[in-house]
């Protein structure tokens, strides 16, 4: 191959490759002229190797020529009049961005929208007034060509077909995107994305830091979430489900294995307990400060974090580690066999009987902090509302029924469940919620000193109107994401017309750019080449896509599967203690460059192929070419400087190949196609 240099950061850049300046489309859309190629203005030189596009001087980067026709029309404002304007009038300028002409907007590779003005929901009503109240326009709608990529990739993880795109964006009814919402809502390829996703909020892994689950325990879990999520199970019978599991064998009853996962060795016993309920509040209620109470009491330690932790003690802590009291789960923490089972055969609650392990005494204290006698249980106690479980009640199977009818408990489900779709949650850190800082109509007041004292959502009507939108569709996980999607939020375009202020992410006021996952990265490649891959192992395979491999602790490939080693350069994390990331890094940009993954696509002569589909085309066809390719890689027509430049590289016959594939191997080493904007 040709001389290469790659400038690349946030995990890619400007790439230029035998003679193709390759970096996020910077141009106005194409028109849909019989050529494919319309007049732009110039780019501006890009000089310094970062991610220009996405960092704080993106605005050198438009057009001049596309700025000003953009001003000229007059730019979103959330001011009219030098007064803020409510919601509607920013939905309605909203709205009429939607039907400017494409030649207008900068730096959009595609050029058709979609007019959504008569759809508003309960998000917009929320986001677009915080918008608006804040002085702070919204960026523009993004355009057909983006927004298929990004609801395929979001809820599929994979991009979408050349047809898929090109039957979209020439459909020209009002409702496309809800249509195509609906379309990949009740595909098999959501059930694969959203059966990782779960995997990886559920920790669904063979191995943590105290145990073994073993490859079986994890197929089975898999399998546990997968099937629940074809059945359509309320999310709710889900959490409940996970939470009383009881069963003799991990391997074949997938549920049991959230609770095994909260095994601790060594002892006491106390300290399983504790890590079981923590594990659950975090999960299920968005509250990982119940791991430090079950350590000591929350003043003197939680004080700046969370004003509810700094009023909560240990022993309110102990009450609901209390549920966990009459559990045991029994395996082989470091053998291969047994599986692990999990039954309520205890007959005392949480003993304060401990000196060792690694929680500081449990006991009772006297005025001096000194423990004394007689020994002491704690009675389980859910913490937020004092309830008990009855004599011979099951103390797991009541926890959920609390947990779940718990408004927290969806409150922390839609906060999860945002964070994914908008790149942060409405609460940040997603498991750090404060409960006394929740209630817009009952704001913190009179707060201690050190201790927070502002209301911790930055839109906290929009969180409890979401949640209760989730608890009213019967925790329907699809109806949540629907509602998503569809809302004008979440379609809106991840550039920006004007100076972007950085504190005002929390607005939501623009699409925040994400890197792609390592198994979207690998399926991706694999449907745009059109070379099919095979995982396999004698347990779980063989399977088709990595998006369908159980975990991603010692999974991968060979051959026309993407290795172990590819997938983890892209930071899928190991669901223990290395979560998955959307860091860049440099090996990365390696293995996009030279990994036989890539490469064997790249170099194939197999006529399926999509490279070779594309020379099978004849030379006064070349503009074809160049269009297959990025349609099927990137989802979109190339720009015109793009066209321009990959058909003067073309034109010479004897060189038109190795120039083809070229360009090929370019797109998969393009911000665009590692990048979900």
């Amino acid at each position: 191959m040709a001389t290469i240099r790659i400038a690349t950061a946030c995990g890619a850049g400007l790439l230029i490759a035998a003679g193709f300046m390759i970096s996020r489309a910077q141009d106005p859309a194409p028109d849909t002229s019989a050529d494919g190629v319309s007049a732009v203005p110039a780019e501006l030189p890009v000089s310094d190797p970062s991610c220009t596009f996405f960092g704080p001087d993106r605005e050198k980067y438009i057009p001049n020529a596309a700025r000003q026709r953009m001003l000229e029309r007059g730019r979103l404002t959330a001011r009219v009049a030098g007064q803020l304007a409510p919601a509607d009038q920013v939905l309605a300028a909203f709205s009429a961005a939607a039907s400017v002409s494409p030649a207008a907007l900068p730096s959009v590779p595609g050029g058709s929208r979609t007019d959504t003005a008569q759809h508003t929901n309960t998000i917009d009503k929320y986001i677009f007034q915080a918008m608006a109240d804040a002085g702070v326009a919204p960026a523009p709608p993004t355009n057909d060509y983006e927004f298929i990529r990004r609801i395929t990739l979001d809820l599929t993880g994979r991009i979408p077909t050349p047809d898929a795109v090109t039957s979209f964006v020439s459909d020209a009814s009002l409702d496309k995107r809800q249509k195509m919402v609906d379309t990949l809502l009740a595909s098999p390829e959501w059930v694969d994305k959203w059966t990782v996703w779960f995997g990886d909020f559920f920790q669904n892994n063979s191995q943590n830091t105290q145990i073994n689950r073993n490859i079986q325990g994890v197929v089975a879990f898999n399998n546990y979430i997968r099937n629940s999520l074809t059945s359509g199970k309320p999310y709710d019978q889900m959490a409940r489900e996970i939470i009383s599991a009881t069963g003799t064998s991990s391997y074949t009853q997938g549920e049991l294995n959230f609770i095994v996962g909260g095994y601790m060795g060594g002892g006491p016993v106390q300290g399983q307990f504790d890590l079981q309920a923590a594990n659950t509040a975090e999960t299920f209620l968005g509250i990982s400060h119940l791991n430090c109470l079950l350590c000591h009491n929350g003043r003197g330690h939680l004080d700046s974090l969370s004003l509810w932790g700094y009023y909560t003690t240990r022993q309110q802590a102990w009450g609901m580690a209390s549920f966990m009291s009459r559990t045991t789960a029994q395996g082989t923490p470091n053998g291969t066999t047994p599986p692990w089972s999990v039954q309520n055969n205890r007959n005392v609650d949480y003993q304060l009987n401990t000196t060792t392990g690694n929680r500081p005494a449990r006991c009772t204290v006297d005025a001096n902090g000194r423990c004394v006698a007689p020994i002491q249980s704690v009675k389980p106690t859910y913490l937020f509302t004092g309830a008990s479980p009855g004599l011979g009640t099951d103390y797991r199977a009541f926890l959920g029924q609390q947990i779940t009818s718990d408004f927290q408990f969806a409150r922390a489900a839609v906060n999860y469940m945002w964070e994914y779709f908008f790149g942060m949650g409405i609460v940040s850190p997603s498991d750090q919620f404060d409960p006394l800082r929740l209630d817009p109509d009952n704001p913190p007041a009179d707060c201690p000193p050190a201790s927070p004292c502002t209301l911790q959502p930055t839109n906290a009507r929009l969180l409890n109107a979401l949640a209760q939108d989730f608890i009213n569709s019967g925790y329907d996980v699809k109806s949540l994401m629907r509602e998503i999607v569809n809302s004008r939020a979440y379609q809106l375009s991840s550039r920006y017309d004007g100076t972007w202020d950085p504190n005002s992410q929390t607005l939501f006021a623009r699409h925040m750019v994400r890197r792609l996952w390592s198994e979207e990265i690998a399926d991706s490649l694999a449907l745009s080449s059109g070379i099919a891959t095979t995982y396999n192992n004698a347990v779980w395979g063989p399977v088709s896509w990595a998006m369908k491999l159980p975990e991603p602790r010692n999974t991968g490939g060979n051959g026309t599967a993407a290795s172990a080693a590819f997938l983890d350069a892209f930071l899928r994390g190991n669901r223990d203690d290395q979560p998955r990331r959307g860091d860049g890094s440099i090996s990365q940009a390696l293995d996009l460059m030279n990994d036989n993954f890539v490469m064997q696509r790249v170099n194939s002569n197999n006529s399926a192929s999509l490279i070779m589909k594309a020379l099978a085309l004849p030379a006064s066809q070349n503009d074809q070419l160049v269009n297959m390719l990025f349609l099927n890689v990137l989802s979109r027509y190339p720009t015109q400087s793009e066209m321009s430049t990959a058909l003067q590289n073309l034109q010479n016959p004897s060189t038109r190949t190795q120039e083809a594939r070229y360009l090929y191997w370019s797109l998969y080493n393009k911000v665009d196609f590692v990048f979900n904007y």
